[in-house]
């Protein structure tokens, strides 16, 4: 397989006004790809496409399948058949084990959205035979978010799913890669107060530049899990290889935070 072409590439980033989103997207028009800049609200989706050279804002709801086919139609209509569907929008819902409402949003953002971008993009990437879908999970999907049950289970699922769609669709052209930071300076985590101490506990805190960074060489690469915390995978390691000793240790940490 030949290394991906970001130079004119059609490219998507949903949750794209801001945070990791925002900086994926600045990434990918350096690299030469026209973008379009998806968010759920179109002033702010326009407002982060303005700052950028060719790039379109476009408003959707990407846990609505008929909305993220709308917006798929509409930027191959204005940029061109998609190259890279980044499906990156998330929400923070709360802490504990969290209500109805919390696991609904999280299963919709977090897992069903990226069903839904994957079946309108997919077929096309294996009939063009390139293409590439970059799914943002999280290290809570390899790991845990000790704070949020909701957050979690559903970051878990976008893992699954990523490795799902990367066995049935990889190949032939066509890449899946799963995205999977541990702290980023976003609004996510810096107005939560316990969970940036979660966090921070766990190691440093990046930027999104930096995520965007891992993600643009992971795809050149086509490697499938980008770990811009290369430590994760030694966690992940640990939490495998000894799952009691592990959720032991997240525990103490838990009542370290706490205390």
């Amino acid at each position: 397989m030949s290394e991906f072409n970001f130079q004119g590439a059609v490219a998507v980033v949903t949750g794209g006004a801001g945070g990791i989103g925002r900086a994926l997207a600045a990434r990918l028009t350096a690299e030469g790809s026209r973008v379009a800049i998806v968010d759920l609200d179109r002033a702010s989706a326009e407002e982060a496409a303005a700052a950028l050279p060719g790039a379109i804002g476009l408003a959707a709801d990407v846990g609505d399948p008929v909305a993220v086919r709308a917006m798929v139609a509409a930027v191959e209509s204005e940029l061109g058949p998609i190259d890279i569907y980044c499906s990156n929008a998330g929400v923070a819902t709360g802490g504990a084990l969290g209500d109805d409402e919390a696991w609904d949003l999280s299963w919709r953002v977090h897992g069903l959205a990226h069903i839904y971008a994957a079946r309108e993009v997919l077929p096309g990437m294996q009939a063009r035979g390139s293409g590439a879908l970059v799914i943002t999970a999280s290290a809570a999907g390899l790991l845990m978010m000790m704070q949020s049950a909701p957050y979690t289970v559903t970051k878990h699922a976008s893992v699954s799913i990523a490795e799902w769609l990367s066995v049935n669709y990889g190949g032939q052209g066509v890449q899946v890669h799963c995205l999977c930071p541990q702290g980023v300076r976003t609004p996510m985590v810096t107005s939560d107060p316990r969970g940036e101490s979660e966090v921070a506990s766990s190691g440093r805190i990046i930027e999104p530049s930096e995520v965007a960074d891992a993600v643009v060489a992971a795809v050149r690469a086509n490697q499938f899990l980008v770990l811009p915390h290369p430590e994760v995978h030694g966690y992940e390691q640990f939490k495998v290889e000894d799952r009691d000793r592990w959720l032991a240790g997240m525990r103490r940490l838990l009542a370290r935070i706490a205390g």
